[in-house]
């Protein structure tokens, strides 16, 4: 089902597509996108954590056509939405994802939902206008099944990362996937996220290492549990590549 895009999405869209990073969440977004089509092929099997408007789902589609893919989003009018495009295409689910199942509050932001999650975290605009409302949460080592390889998974949740890497250990450790995360002060702290913990999830359980997004494009060195530290606590980046070491 085609969309109407709004002027900001075909705005962002024009400046990637011209490499014209007017702000750090745009240059993310593009090197999302060039690790995107680096690693996914025709085939992959993709996991989109965090879908919000299904702006990466689309690239995921269109770069892995024949692939089986899962999206969540727990915003009950995102999902419908999601739904309605997505359905026969992509399996998408309206859970949060976590390392535990059950029930939770969740910080709807109604005049922001990209900064919704399960706990309040500070946020960078004027007077957030926050429901909270109840969301059924998952792990996804409790959905995907053993036998459905996935190679790429993207995690947008606003400082509850290190949760759902947790729920989804075995996944990890069994399938090596390629993942992009957020992990930074002002959202990861609010879940006393210890960066030092989550480096080591990565290179003493999975077998991963952790690389700046333009790192891992341009092919150079992936960094130490030191480095990895000092820039979440200096907050100088706050997306990353965990990628089969």
């Amino acid at each position: 089902m085609p969309t109407k895009k709004s002027p900001r999405s075909l705005l962002r869209k024009t400046l990637n597509l011209l490499h014209l990073d007017v702000t750090r969440n745009l240059a993310y977004d593009r090197l999302t996108r060039s690790i995107m089509r680096k690693v996914i092929g025709r085939d992959t099997n993709c996991i989109d954590i965090g879908c919000h408007k299904g702006e990466m789902l689309d690239l995921i589609l269109a770069l892995a056509p024949d692939g089986t893919h899962y999206a969540f989003e727990p915003i009950p009018d995102m999902y419908d939405e999601l739904l309605a495009r997505y359905n026969g295409r992509t399996r998408v689910l309206p859970f949060a994802l976590a390392d535990f199942n059950g029930e939770s509050e969740f910080q709807y932001i109604r005049n922001d939902p990209a900064y919704s999650g399960l706990k309040k975290r500070s946020y960078d605009i004027k007077d957030p206008d926050i429901e909270v409302i109840r969301v059924e949460v998952k792990r996804l080592d409790d959905i995907i099944e053993a036998n459905h390889r996935v190679g790429f998974i993207k995690i947008d949740v606003e400082g509850g990362e290190f949760g759902v890497l947790k729920g989804s250990r075995e996944l990890i450790i069994r399938d090596k996937p390629v993942i992009i995360f957020e992990c930074g002060l002002g959202a990861s702290d609010f879940y006393d996220t210890d960066p030092g913990a989550l480096f080591r999830f990565f290179s003493e359980e999975t077998g991963h290492q952790v690389s700046f997004l333009k790192s891992y494009v341009k092919g150079n060195g992936s960094l130490t549990e030191e480095a990895f530290v000092s820039v979440f606590r200096s907050n100088a980046e706050w997306y990353f590549v965990a990628h089969p070491a």
